[in-house]
């Protein structure tokens, strides 16, 4: 008998990914695209969803061909995608209306203080267990349903339909027979009732959404139906959809209530495990990690919203350094950041702050700094904002976080994660696959359809790379951090 294959599609916020997974959830191969990043405006960010959806295609069936995959050893397809980010389109043609609007997007971040004057702050968490933040969907979507022409009016027809990234490649995949979501993605819209499971009306009316044109919200780990011959060559089963931090989540194996894990992709997303228990919290979002079996679980989420993107920006846009790897080359060739601090708000902070205004900055500059101690400040800034989440999520949820597990390109800088455990006071595990978004998704696809039978033989299956434990002395931990925190001070409130 051939040989079994699950793939996980990796659609991120700067490239898309495909990866080949065996029985023994070892990764047999991968293909990765980075895709155009669009700012039509300082603060807004957008892709184009058609090149998304090609550059998926194209990086899947790439793989099948470098691997030499049968299309009859294909057992299932998971999805994982970027959360938060929408696209609109025609539901006959499958045109978008307009750009997919990306979650680092600050366009609506007045509408969002509207709201939040209008005294629905407390309703909305209470119904969604989110803050009122241009980072969340629904205000995406009204958006685009009052800003371009004739677009409210065919979505009010019913010619319409909206979704996150995961619906729209459902939708493509399956040639335009299936508009469905999972429970992970819905409850990051600001428009799904988190306890009840359903889209919420009185939030429907109140950004003036039609119902008519959200998806069908299932679990994640479900045989959605089959992929389209014409659109990609064979059908086989499109058995997961999770967004990428809860696929993170489930990929870590933090199945327990009080597990946690922190992500360092774009953003930096640390997610603890909940179990059955919705837990309310002021600072931090209560969303939910995952539906299957027809039951919920749910987790507490600290968001950093400009995590290993900073270094990209230091290669791309600074031209600081020719490649990521650099970056920590220059780190580490010096003791310290000489008094520099990066507070990386390009698109505003998130957790604890939630500060829509804020805007990336660097201070304590003199003479001495130079380009290696802004390397080294930079990978600093990123462990200063998930110490930030780390002690809210442990005040606010009362458990005390022994070790942080780590997935997410950039935790393979042993630098970042030394300064990490030793700034959090608390060990830091990664794992040997730090690829856990992608490993996630496989292992919902895989036990939908019986390939893996269980949590039990998925934890088996872990293995570690290196424990990083805490050196720093206490007073130095807490002078660095009092710096940092004086520096968030200046970023904080730029815009207004």
């Amino acid at each position: 008998m051939s040989e079994k294959y699950v793939i996980a599609l990796d659609e991120g916020t700067t490239s898309c990914r495909a990866v080949l997974y065996d029985k023994n959830a070892h990764s047999i191969g991968s293909k990765q695209q980075e895709f155009k990043q669009i700012y039509p405006k300082p603060g807004w960010v957008e892709h184009d969803a058609d090149e998304i959806f090609k550059t998926q295609l194209m990086v899947l069936q790439n793989l099948l061909v470098d691997k030499e995959v049968r299309h009859d050893q294909i057992e299932a397809i998971g999805i994982t995608n970027q959360r938060e980010t929408v696209v609109i389109w025609d539901k006959t043609t499958g045109k978008p209306v307009y750009n997919a609007i990306v979650w680092q997007c600050r366009r609506t971040a007045d509408y969002c203080e509207q709201l939040m004057k209008d005294g629905y702050i407390d309703k909305i968490r209470e119904k969604t267990g989110l803050k009122i933040d241009a980072y969340f969907s629904g205000t995406k979507i009204k958006w685009i349903l009052d800003n371009v022409p004739g677009v409210r009016k065919r979505a009010e027809a019913g010619e319409l339909l909206a979704g996150t990234i995961d619906t729209w490649l459902i939708w493509k995949l399956s040639g335009g027979k299936c508009h469905f979501t999972d429970y992970t993605n819905a409850s990051r819209t600001m428009l799904f009732n988190i306890y009840n499971l359903d889209w919420d009306e009185e939030l429907l009316k109140l950004l003036n959404i039609p119902r008519c044109i959200l998806p069908q919200v299932c679990d994640s780990s479900k045989i959605y139906c089959n992929t389209d011959k014409d659109v990609c060559g064979f059908s086989a089963p499109i058995a997961s959809a999770v967004g990428d931090q809860q696929s993170a989540l489930f990929g870590q194996g933090c199945f327990k209530k009080g597990d946690a894990k922190n992500t360092y992709g774009t953003g930096c997303f640390m997610l603890m495990n909940t179990g059955d228990t919705p837990v309310a919290s002021d600072q931090l979002l209560t969303t939910i990690a995952l539906g299957m079996n027809g039951k919920i679980e749910y987790a507490l989420e600290g968001s950093v919203f400009i995590g290993g993107a900073v270094i990209k920006w230091l290669r791309d846009e600074l031209e600081l350094v020719s490649s990521a790897p650099e970056v920590d080359r220059l780190a580490e060739s010096v003791p310290d950041s000489n008094g520099a601090y990066l507070v990386p708000a390009f698109v505003g902070l998130g957790t604890p702050y939630w500060d829509m205004y804020a805007r990336g900055t660097i201070v304590g500059l003199t003479r001495g700094v130079k380009k290696a101690h802004i390397c080294r400040a930079a990978l600093e800034g990123i462990a200063y904002e998930v110490k930030d989440v780390l002690d809210t999520m442990v005040a606010d949820s009362g458990t005390q976080i022994n070790v942080l597990n780590v997935d997410g390109g950039a935790c393979v800088s042993n630098i970042m994660m030394q300064f990490q455990a030793d700034i959090l006071d608390v060990k830091v595990c990664r794992p040997k696959n730090v690829e856990t978004t992608a490993l996630g998704a496989a292992y919902l696809a895989g036990l939908a359809t019986g390939f893996w039978k269980s949590k039990k033989e998925i934890l088996e299956r872990r293995e570690n790379d290196k424990i990083f434990k805490p050196l720093m002395k206490e007073e130095q931990r807490m002078e660095l951090y009092a710096g940092w925190k004086r520096a968030v001070e200046r970023a904080k409130d730029w815009e207004k």
